[in-house]
């Protein structure tokens, strides 16, 4: 008996490990019913229904980067050679010395070449196409979610109500707005969908043996690295998925992930022949580089403390916007994310929870617990965009848990169907319904709220300032905006109050960025329209104190010593100080016609005729078919007794425009 005993004891030690793997054929029914061929289709339409209320929103933030500002988008099937030509940023900057603004460059063309082949196709109704592909394209990937949980947890009774469940929080959470609403997001769109298709056929070869899948599987990899380069996390996803989901040996899960090396090295090879092969330093430049910080009026890196501490900090952020999405905003720039100490408990909670959760990971791992693989995936697919690994240019973004977000619904289904479910596949599992309906019945309206915002980048900056309020970005942004607005024909009566706005939130952007030669330029417009010139005339020279070389900040600051000038001379009567002005913006733009003429005039009516002559003779030298130059040129002879001069001037000017003599009189 005692041997008998023994001989279980050591069958009982041998047997397989439970695990949650993919059994040949899935059981009848399942905690809430069998499947239905309409349940993938019903998530495909919840996702493309909430996403409806953009079609008619404009191009906003980054589309300009990526289509409506970008001169290869813009010629539509023409311009795709240069869209696989180059970064993704070239076409927009049109200077290989700004494409690269942030480390390692950015080699993202399949969806430019996606917006230049609708430019091509739907013409002026290519926005509205741009925003309806990116609606349909996300339905499609909530349907791919179900499909592969579903095939999955096929032998689990509770199957269905994850795979539903994880599919249905994923196309109604929030946190995806800045993914699908902003056309450009179609890259976090199509790399995960991309991703999830190869990992979906590389599952089913490895399922049914058949090495054929392994195809389609290559090309959808292919096309998601082309689309976003994080879809390369999935090359740690696709096995360890094999692993959690299978009953394929360690070998098998190798063989059968082998194949996704090839399109990946195709890519890494393309990309490295275009951008080359360093990531490069991370630039010096707060808006694309958010570690640094200003001593002794120079920036420099935060110490190895100060960023960990802050890196925790966005991953705590990105936990909780997960688990309660509110509030959103687009722009998470400095100081919006500010600089970390670690004796805050926001790093000490980041680091706490993510040691929790690789803690959790990694206990599962033996038994291939889901909630284990879903922390597994969720950790994978952030590394890349955590600042951890390297940096990215920012300190975070939602569009940045576009993907990761996968692992946190499939989590929350099971967590919910274990806390409230039932063991049974013959009860229905009411609790757990109703929570995940809730929770789905939420985030939905929160989504459909949040589109709204980014119906025009005004509402969205205007919006989104309120939250990021220390962002110099956002600041920069609704500043900037808030002027392209005011100086509309249409904003007139509106437009002084639109344009102090903007004063104020250029102002707070310098004051968190000091050194932000944009905003500066931007201030400079601002008080240019509101004709307080010396104010304009300081913003400008203090974005040439940044930066010598500014062009826009050269060109602007000309044409303001030009208005001013303009302006006392005319409006003020201080011809002194409208001389002071005119040479100044003489010395800037001496071939600049208006400006020469304005000397000509301001001279002649503060009664020195030689150099009104001078300038007047130098203006028609660049336009000699202007009457009014004519005329003044003849008047300034007439002034200095010279009469001779002044009546073939005069002649000229009238045959020129009949009507001057009259139209000056009045």
């Amino acid at each position: 008996m005692a041997k008998k005993n023994k001989s279980n004891q050591r069958a009982v030690k041998s047997a397989p490990i439970p695990t949650f793997s993919a059994a040949a054929n899935p059981p009848i029914r399942t905690a809430i019913g069998k499947p239905r061929p309409w349940y993938p289709w019903a998530v495909f339409l919840l996702g493309f229904a909430l996403y409806a209320n953009t079609f008619s929103h404009d191009f906003t933030l980054d589309d300009a980067i990526v289509i409506t500002d970008n001169m290869f988008t813009q010629q539509g099937i023409a311009g795709v050679p240069g869209l696989l030509k180059y970064d993704t940023f070239y076409g927009f900057f049109k200077d290989p010395s700004k494409a690269r603004l942030v480390a390692g460059g950015r080699y993202r063309p399949l969806t430019p070449v996606m917006f230049a082949t609708e430019k091509s196709l739907f013409g002026a109704h290519h926005r509205l196409a741009g925003h309806v592909i990116n609606a349909l394209l996300y339905g499609l990937t909530g349907a791919m979610i179900y499909w592969l949980v579903l095939a999955w947890f096929q032998d689990r009774p509770e199957g269905l109500f994850v795979a539903l469940g994880t599919a249905v929080l994923f196309v109604c959470h929030p946190v995806h707005t800045e993914a699908v609403a902003n056309i450009k997001g179609r890259d976090e769109i199509v790399a995960l969908l991309g991703s999830l298709a190869a990992l979906w056929w590389t599952y089913k070869a490895l399922q049914s043996k058949q090495l054929a899948w392994l195809l389609p599987a290559m090309l959808a990899f292919f096309m998601a690295l082309l689309s976003k380069e994080n879809a390369i996390t999935f090359m740690a996803v696709v096995p360890l998925t094999l692993y959690y989901f299978s009953r394929a040996k360690a070998g098998s899960i190798a063989a059968f992930t082998m194949p996704l090396l090839l399109p990946t090295l195709i890519f890494l090879l393309i990309r490295g022949a275009i951008l080359g092969w360093k990531l490069g330093d991370p630039p010096m430049e707060l808006m694309n580089n958010p570690f640094l910080k200003i001593v002794n009026n120079e920036w420099v890196p935060f110490n190895a403390a100060e960023k960990s501490a802050t890196v925790m900090v966005t991953l705590w952020e990105y936990l909780r916007l997960l688990v309660w999405p509110h509030p959103l905003t687009h722009d998470y720039y400095p100081r919006h994310i500010d600089m970390a100490q670690w004796n805050h408990w926001k790093p000490l909670l980041g680091l706490m929870l993510h040691l929790a959760l690789l803690a959790l990971a990694i206990l599962g791992l033996r038994r291939k617990d889901p909630v284990s693989y879903g922390i597994w995936y969720y950790l994978i697919t952030l590394s890349i965009v955590s600042n951890v690994v390297f940096a990215v240019g920012t300190n975070m973004s939602e569009r940045f848990i576009y993907m990761p977000s996968v692992g946190f619904a499939l989590v929350f289904s099971v967590l919910v169907y274990r806390l409230l479910g039932r063991k049974s596949s013959e009860v229905f599992p009411v609790a757990s319904l109703a929570c995940i309906g809730i929770v789905a019945l939420a985030f939905s309206g929160k989504t459909l709220l949040r589109n709204t915002v980014w119906k025009d980048n005004l509402t969205l900056f205007t919006t989104d300032v309120k939250t990021s309020y220390r962002s110099a970005k956002v600041r920069n942004a609704t500043g900037g905006e808030l002027y392209t607005q005011a100086i509309k024909p249409e904003n007139e009566a509106r437009r002084e109050a639109m344009l102090r706005q903007a004063v104020g939130h250029l102002q707070e952007a310098v004051r968190i960025h000091p050194t932000y030669k944009n905003a500066y330029l931007l201030l400079g417009n601002c008080y240019n329209y509101l004709k307080e010139y010396e104010a304009s005339v300081q913003a400008y020279q203090n974005a040439l104190r940044i930066d010598a070389d500014y062009a826009d900040a050269k060109e602007n600051l000309g044409i303001t010593y030009r208005e001013a000038g303009k302006y006392y001379g005319e409006t003020e009567k201080n011809l002194s100080k409208a001389l002071e002005y005119l040479n100044k913006a003489y010395q800037m733009r001496p071939t600049e016609f208006e400006t020469v003429r304005l000397l000509g005039v301001a001279y002649g009516a503060n009664g020195n005729f030689q150099e009104s002559e001078r300038y007047f003779l130098k203006a028609l030298e660049i336009n000699d078919q202007h009457a009014d130059t004519w005329f003044d040129l003849g008047l300034t002879y007439l002034y200095a007794g010279q009469n001779a001069k002044a009546e073939p001037c005069i002649a000229k000017a009238k045959a020129l425009d009949a009507g001057i003599e009259e139209r000056r009189r009045k």
